[in-house]
């Protein structure tokens, strides 16, 4: 069984491989405790919002996985902070994939990696129901903490703002220029600069929009 790893940071200023690690020592674990050998096939790292359907390197992953694999996360925020609709979109992907969600920090979800002949209920209907469900909350939960996180973000600026000490949010200009550099190629599109440089097509194009390449 392959085990695809998604890890996922919000911005570029964050660093989305911090759980590669753990991520790695848990299938060692894991393989060790069930006496199999599961393989991790490759690492599927970005940074994007969790609340965005349109991620790059997730669609990239659900293009290559097979029937049967894991799609490996260290939380369920780190795959969804969406809306309810956006999330049973993605969740339908996985299910049309017959993809296995294994969150590191769900232990109802490890089954998923356990040895078929040692465990002759493999992930029988009434456990999978439990994940459904389990996989729901967290989705839900992790999207409220998002808007609540939001929410507080911008009552601070308000607060700021009003203390005339708001200035507003940093460019990352390293990531601008690069985007501007890019685009005097003609032969690439948005979405080649946006993954050249594990950037969201959004960004690309707002930076195009504002800036005129030199």
């Amino acid at each position: 069984m392959l085990v695809r790893p998604y890890l996922r940071a919000s911005t570029s200023e964050q660093n989305a491989e911090r759980a590669k690690k753990s991520l790695a020592e848990f299938v060692h674990e894991q393989n060790n405790l069930n006496k199999t050998n599961h393989r991790i096939a490759s690492w599927y790292i970005e940074n994007a919002s969790g609340s965005s359907l349109d991620r790059n390197i997730l669609n990239k992953l659900l293009d290559e996985s097979g029937k049967g694999d894991i799609l490996l996360i260290e939380s369920i925020d780190r795959l969804t902070r969406m809306c309810e609709s956006d999330w049973n979109k993605l969740r339908g992907l996985i299910k049309e994939k017959e993809l296995w969600i294994v969150s590191a920090d769900l232990p109802t979800t490890h089954t998923a990696l356990q040895n078929k002949n040692n465990n002759a209920e493999y992930i029988d209907s009434i456990l999978s129901a439990v994940n459904s469900m389990l996989l729901d909350i967290l989705a839900a939960t992790s999207r409220k903490d998002l808007m609540d996180r939001k929410k507080r973000q911008f009552q601070g600026i308000e607060i700021a703002k009003g203390k005339g000490k708001y200035l507003g949010r940093k460019a990352n200009n390293n990531l601008h220029k690069a985007i501007l550099e890019l685009s005097k190629n003609s032969e690439l599109s948005i979405n080649d600069i946006a993954i050249t440089l594990n950037t969201s097509k959004s960004t690309v194009s707002r930076v195009r929009r504002k800036m005129k390449p030199i």
